[in-house]
């Protein structure tokens, strides 16, 4: 009798349609309710928040917002602030110059075309200064619970890594992903992704001794899996069809 053949992966990943939904029940397990790590209050603040955040980190972003916020978080406040005062306020982050125009003009369009409403659609807010694909992705996932994936580096680093949506450029990537990822999962995985890439599959020293995805994961330079703390990973180790 021959052995059994694994299972094929599915079209556009190296992983099969069982291991993905293992690789996001495991996500799931571990974090129930991901977010943002952006301090928000309202749909315009997460707007604002993620306009400051490119290239800068959530940690930078969230000292600015703390001083802004306060004194400004409406549209019309921020016209009202200024860009002069806006910079100031703004100044510890990279690029503020060019943020603090963006989020004014943003402001002004919010109010003459939107009634000072961030907008529920791609399109509205893409036209919108400084937004462009993946902003429009993160407000309408986390401020308005649509199942978008924003792919920043991160996910763009862990899905070609892992195998899970291997891809040349972040809308290749992104396509995938949202083709991939089964319904239950698809409004968090955009958070679960961006988590596993910021604090276990990271750019330059990923920590594959302790990754929860071991055993999934088809990078193959990954490190051995580390001995003797697996007691709440109780599927690794095991020899089954999800690890073939």
């Amino acid at each position: 009798m021959s052995p059994a053949q694994p299972a094929r992966a599915v079209r556009g990943s190296k992983l099969t349609r069982t291991q993905i939904a293992e690789l996001f029940t495991r996500l799931r397990d571990a974090n129930p309710h991901p977010t943002t790590e952006l301090e928000y209050g309202s749909p315009f603040e997460l707007l604002v928040a993620v306009v400051l955040s490119a290239q800068a980190t959530d940690v930078g972003v969230n000292k600015a917002t703390r001083r802004l916020f306060p004194v400004a978080n409406t549209p019309a406040a921020i016209v009202a602030l200024g860009e002069a005062a806006l910079k100031d306020t703004i100044s510890s982050i990279g690029l503020f110059n060019a943020k603090a125009a963006n989020v004014v003009a943003l402001s002004r369009l919010l109010l003459e075309r939107h009634a000072g409403e961030v907008p529920r659609s791609r399109e509205a807010l893409e036209a919108l200064p400084g937004v462009g694909r993946k902003t429009a992705n993160v407000v309408l996932n986390t401020a308005f619970g649509e199942p978008t994936i924003a792919v920043d580096t991160h996910i763009f680093r862990v899905a070609n890594r892992i195998g899970l949506a291997p891809g040349k450029d972040v809308r290749t990537v992104e396509d995938k992903l949202v083709r991939l990822v089964p319904a239950e999962f698809a409004r968090d995985a955009h958070h679960w992704l961006i988590l596993h890439g910021r604090y276990t599959c990271k750019a330059r020293t990923p920590d594959c001794a302790h990754c929860l995805l071991h055993d999934l994961c088809r990078w193959p330079a990954k490190a051995p899996l580390a001995h003797g703390d697996s007691a709440w990973r109780p599927h690794v180790g095991k020899k089954t069809a999800l690890s073939q």
